[in-house]
């Protein structure tokens, strides 16, 4: 035979196994992409590589050397790594992770922590001790007050060693919704950070969690991010998603999400790297999409990130100083981690790229799954590389990919695993280990290592020490300006922070320790916070806009702030958050000092908050307001098109708000309405609705629920503000790119028994919302809560924000989910049409008439 039959039958047969591979191995057959297909860049099955061998498949940018700091045995398939103040690392096996495409071992107790160190400073571990074991598919670690946080879904644990033989003895839950017991890993809360605020925020979870005299609380927050969490010297928080580089919140999230009036979109979920190219250095065919002709290029190597995943913001002073600041993030599907550079203007964070067409380390081993990445205790960038064939969870897996995986026999091996450390060339760093004096910890709040300077904060603020308080006091005045910030910080964590040390920092020379003193500032201390409006510090600016607005005797000095904070759509941000339930209010003293100088963004921005809130008194006021206004002026315009809104999306309903009456307003606006201010009160006028309006049916009655059904209410709150409203928000406006809304959702006011399904189940794209096309999963519920919760939830989600659908009965939640206790895959939106009667009909020659559906999503990428 010769070389090209050869070549023709060896594609034939990968073609034939390609098909093969689809009907044996394809696990979601409705959403595993085609079945018939041609497996692109046809390789050699790549061999595992031993550690040395993987290390000369690295290319790191010059200047630079990867070095082994763990391997097997010592270690397997580790995803996360945190250290404690004496430098020793906790490493968490996810070992029971995709042993094959069918997902063996996923349900078998053999994950673990284990402590690693290293005893002779040679930068390799060379000492291991289990501390815990029997771990269910565990997802994070995170070293604190002594022992770790370690999550095991649903229960985020706190464990400690007591004895002194390297074990965990104590084991207290902290948490028992942290995730779901069933569902994707990569869809599930990680990463527990301990933050410069004293908070631990974790990604893709919507609680934050403080440790205050011993014990854990915790308060609703806002979900970010799929997998890994990172922040910068100044606390900002760092993320993505699988197809998403990067992203920040510029401010905190507490703060911006206050008024749900209004969505603080230019702070927090930003996209600062808008280029989502990635460069291999070897053809990488065997991903999830593969088979899609604008996936790879002409060589084979993936053309932008699918699978990113626990970037780390390099906050050490191993590097050269040019590195300060950058992000690392891991791409285990590209084999790669890209290094990108961020900037900062106006209190605004954008990312680029820092080198062309190519990236700061790359690997040809296949093996190579770099999943999250760390600042080390001693400078270096540290690698949790799982090193393993089968990356993708076999909820997504693709037939394109699976044959792959089968052809290249990659799903063995399945007990390897390495850290790997990069530092520059001709160094040898140690880690730092905290002394155990708290006089000495102190100053380290000034070491020019971030995890050096987080760690000490920490520490104190566990010990709360009252020797430390005039230390911390003496160095928020005079240590550095990281040092300065450290300093306020932690006094604050040990309840040791006096109007006096703010009161000097809030005129401190650095412009970030100035904010942090006007974000520590109390309501006492307004008059004197008014006084700095004239600062010229953006970040300054964005700090006093958040203060001020909170309230009302700041109201002067906001507008003051304003005036001079020209159209920063941040401090916009920052502004209206506060006055949730004020806007009217303030936007009426505006136009009554005939304020030109009051940004249109922000005029827009509180009409819009107005018609949000949807109380029809304060919206008929809110068109008097509008209508006053000389007609065709900036100034009109400006609330004309924050009260109208954007368009609804096609095929979406506008809900009206129904008014007493016909509003002489609108009529007033409709006489001097010019070209530009038509379109916009058009969209208005079929926002409201009033008696006798034409083509308008009547409100519609609601039947008031009786007192059990209130009660059902209230638990369903409780849950959902705990589970759900991260990504749905509480006002049920989901989030762009994350969670559609359930406000007027199709689905949560269809038919009853669809919403239950999807919580229990989960849900799997492409689904249609209100209109819009949403392609995200949602992960199940159903083992993370009860018949009773789940009917609460949904009962709570057809009778908010003005809906009026009948409740849920636990009775029916159970029914549900007796019907279909043997099913372990979300649902789609055909399947759930079904139920619906709103399925699309096979298609004939003379096909009938037939009506487009999809389910409401709830999901988190």
């Amino acid at each position: 035979m010769n070389r090209s039959s050869s070549r023709r039958l060896s594609f034939a047969i990968a073609t034939v196994l390609a098909a093969n591979a689809s009907s044996l191995f394809g696990l979601h057959p409705k959403d595993a992409g085609p079945d018939q297909f041609e497996i692109k860049f046809k390789l050699p099955p790549p061999k595992p590589l031993t550690p040395e061998e993987a290390l000369a498949a690295f290319k790191v940018a010059p200047g630079f050397k990867v070095e082994l700091v763990a391997a097997e045995p010592m270690i397997e398939a580790p995803v996360a790594m945190s250290w404690d103040d004496q430098g020793r690392m906790y490493v968490l096996e996810m070992r029971t992770y995709m042993h094959d495409v069918e997902g063996a071992g996923e349900d078998q107790a053999d994950s673990r922590v284990v402590v690693l160190e290293d005893t002779n400073g040679d930068g390799r571990m060379d000492k291991r001790t289990v501390f815990t074991d029997q771990l269910l598919l565990p997802r994070a670690v995170m070293c604190v007050n002594g022992g770790a946080l370690v999550s095991e879904p649903p229960v985020l644990w706190f464990m400690k060693d007591t004895d002194g033989d390297g074990k965990a003895d104590v084991k207290e839950q902290v948490d028992g919704n942290y995730g779901s017991r069933t569902g994707q890993p990569e869809h599930m809360a990680n990463s527990p950070t301990w933050c410069l605020d004293n908070w631990v925020y974790s990604a893709n979870h919507a609680l934050r969690y403080r440790l205050k005299d011993g014990k854990w609380v915790s308060e609703v927050f806002s979900s970010r991010g799929q997998w890994g969490l990172s922040q910068d010297d100044y606390g900002r928080l760092f993320y993505n998603f699988n197809s998403d580089f990067l992203r920040a919140n510029f401010v905190p999230e507490n703060l911006a999400k206050r008024n749900p009036n209004f969505p603080a979109t230019a702070s927090t979920g930003v996209q600062v790297m808008k280029d989502q190219t990635c460069w291999p250095s070897h053809p990488t065919p065997g991903v999830n999409r593969g088979y899609e002709a604008a996936a790879l290029r002409e060589d084979g190597t993936l053309k932008a990130c699918t699978a990113t995943c626990g970037a780390a913001i390099y906050r050490g002073a191993l590097f050269p100083p040019e590195f300060s600041g950058n992000a690392f993030i891991p791409e285990p599907s590209a084999n790669l981690v890209k290094r990108v550079i961020i900037d900062e203007k106006d209190g605004a964070l954008t990312a680029r790229n820092a080198y062309d067409k190519t990236e700061f380390l790359t690997s040809t081993d296949e093996r190579f799954r770099p999943v999250t990445a760390y600042t080390g205790p001693d400078g270096a960038v540290y690698l949790a590389d799982m090193y393993r064939g089968v990356i993708q969870h076999k909820g997504f897996l693709t037939h394109y990919l699976i044959a792959n995986i089968k052809d290249r026999n990659l799903e063995p091996p399945i007990d390897c695993g390495r850290i790997w450390r990069i530092v520059p060339d001709g160094t040898n760093p140690q880690a730092t280990k905290l002394p155990k004096e708290t006089a000495q910890i102190v100053p380290l709040l000034g070491h020019p290592n971030g995890w050096v300077r987080d760690t000490a904060q920490r520490v104190l603020v566990e010990r709360k020490d009252a020797a430390a308080t005039p230390l911390l006091a003496e160095l928020a005045s005079s240590g550095s300006p990281l040092a300065r910030l450290h300093a306020l910080w932690t006094l604050e964590g040990v309840a040791g922070l006096a109007p006096e040390v703010l009161t000097k920092a809030l005129a401190d020379a650095d412009p970030k320790v100035r904010a942090a003193a006007v974000r520590l500032a109390d309501r006492t201390m307004v008059p004197q916070l008014a006084k700095l409006t004239n600062d010229a510090s953006v970040d300054v600016q964005i700090a006093l806009a958040f203060a001020l607005s909170t309230y009302p005797e700041g109201q002067d000095g906001l507008t003051d702030l304003i005036r001079r904070g020209g159209k920063s759509l941040i401090i916009r941000d920052a502004a209206m958050s506060g006055l949730r339930g004020r806007e009217l209010e303030y936007l009426e003293s505006l136009v009554v000092a005939a304020d030109k100088s009051a940004p249109a963004e922000l005029l827009s921005a509180l009409a819009q908050a107005v018609m949000t809130e949807r109380r029809a008194a304060r919206v008929e006021k809110l068109l008097g307001v509008i209508a006053s206004q000389k007609a065709g002026s900036p100034e009109q315009l400006a609330l004309l098109g924050g009260a109208a809104g954007k368009p609804p999306a096609k095929g979406a309903k506008v809900k009206l708000l129904y008014l007493d009456a016909q509003p002489e307003a609108l009529t007033k606006l409709s006489e001097a309405a010019n070209e530009k201010a038509k379109p916009m009160l058009a969209l208005l006028d079929s926002r409201v609705a009033w008696p006798g309006k034409p083509g308008v049916p009547p409100p519609p009655v609601i039947r008031p629920l009786t007192a059990a059904e209130q009660n059902l209410f209230e638990l369903g709150k409780q849950t959902y503000t705990t589970l759900c409203g991260a990504c749905h928000q509480p006002n049920g406006q989901g989030m762009e790119g994350l969670a559609p809304p359930l406000v007027d959702s199709e689905w949560v006011l269809g038919k009853s028994e669809v919403i239950p399904r999807i919580i229990i189940h989960g849900l799997t794209g492409p689904i249609k919302v209100n209109g819009t096309s949403w392609s995200l999963e949602m992960p199940p519920l159903g083992a993370a809560l009860t018949d009773e919760q789940v009917a609460g939830v949904v009962t709570y989600i057809r009778r908010e924000w003005e809906h009026g659908a009948e409740p849920m009965t636990v009775e029916a939640v159970a029914k549900t989910r007796a019907e279909h206790k043997d099913r372990t895959k979300g649902w789609t939106a055909d399947e759930l049409a079904e139920f619906t009667g709103t399925k699309k009909p096979a298609k004939s020659a003379a096909p009938p008439p037939t009506s487009e559906a999809g389910p409401a999503a709830v999901q988190a990428n």
